[in-house]
């Protein structure tokens, strides 16, 4: 039986927009395997990509905001043993919802996370960032 999977968030630091951010990843990718380095393996890894998990996914926090995820394709070893936390590039725009922002990573319930937008960080019909984000401000996304 499939369990709904667990996430994560993060603060996009550094970024100015989800488009930078999409941006960001895909430059990344090209270099080789997309993944974020942490000090300590999730206790809770199996909720996210284990084989009883649907798939879970890292939700970026951009302006006090979850604008968007990218999926989490697994966990492996990075250098000066360190935790990799594997990425698929391809960014996902989600409902824009609050968040505060926070140092590392946190886990998301499933229930608590936003749903998709159609369409990625790439598309140009997309509605901009800044608009969405005082729409969900007004609670009217």
């Amino acid at each position: 039986m499939v369990q709904p999977p667990l996430h994560l968030t993060k603060v996009a630091f550094g970024t100015t927009s989800v488009e930078h951010l999409a941006e960001r990843l895909l430059a990344r990718a090209a270099e080789g395997p997309l993944f974020l380095t942490t000090r300590y393996l999730p206790k809770r890894h199996a909720e996210i990509t284990g084989p009883a998990a649907a798939g879970g996914s890292l939700f970026w926090i951009l302006k006090h905001q979850l604008v968007a995820r990218s999926p989490i394709t697994g966990f492996g070893e990075a250098d000066a043993g360190k935790v990799a936390i594997l990425l698929d590039p391809q960014l996902v725009l989600v409902r824009a919802m609050p968040k505060r922002a926070h140092q590392g990573w946190r886990y998301l319930a499933h229930d608590d996370a936003p749903t998709d937008l159609i369409g990625d960080a790439t598309d140009s019909d997309q509605m901009p960032a800044a608009l969405m984000s005082k729409l969900a401000a007004l609670a009217l996304l």
